[in-house]
């Protein structure tokens, strides 16, 4: 099982990749989260930032998976249930759950709820599958160190699919 990272280690590795980046230094590193009891993966570039769930407004005729819509900071997000969405069971709140945004380059105003966050994970650590993984939305699988299999999300596939963007029954 991943190492637990407070909200202040993950903020203090941010930081430090930040100051790296800016010295032109460039440390590779994936954001991982828990979706329906699975360690995935996130390409920095496709993930904004990691929240705690605000409360979320439900939409009416929506799907199960579609949460509703929350505000951040005065943005509406879309919230969708990606554990849900893959065929799980609905996440369940606890004080772990987090929204996960996606980046702005997306211009989707999407959030995903995730059960929890697992941190940065050192890219250089990971393992790449062989072959291209048949599963919806998995741009490839890795094996880490310690064994773990991770899933690594391909966020444009995601928000380009018709199950995604169909939200309404």
């Amino acid at each position: 099982m991943a190492k637990a990272t407070s909200l202040r280690e993950y903020q203090i590795a941010l930081s430090e990749r930040l100051q790296s980046a800016a010295a032109g230094t460039r440390i590779a590193a994936k954001l991982g989260v828990r979706i329906a009891g699975e360690p995935w993966l996130f390409d920095l570039t496709e993930a904004g930032e990691v929240i705690p769930v605000p409360p979320i407004a439900p939409v009416p005729l929506a799907r199960p998976w579609f949460r509703g819509v929350a505000n951040v900071r005065g943005n509406l997000y879309s919230v969708s249930d990606l554990g849900a969405l893959l065929g799980g069971a609905p996440t369940a709140p606890s004080d772990q759950t987090r929204l996960l945004l996606l980046a702005e380059r997306f211009r989707v105003g999407s959030a995903l709820l995730v059960e929890c966050s697992l941190g940065l994970r050192n890219a250089g650590e990971l393992k790449a599958e062989a072959g291209r993984p048949g599963k919806q939305w998995v741009r490839v699988e890795y094996t880490d160190t310690e064994g773990t299999r991770w899933k690594e999300l391909d966020v444009p596939a995601l928000i380009d699919d018709e199950t995604f963007l169909e939200v309404s029954l």
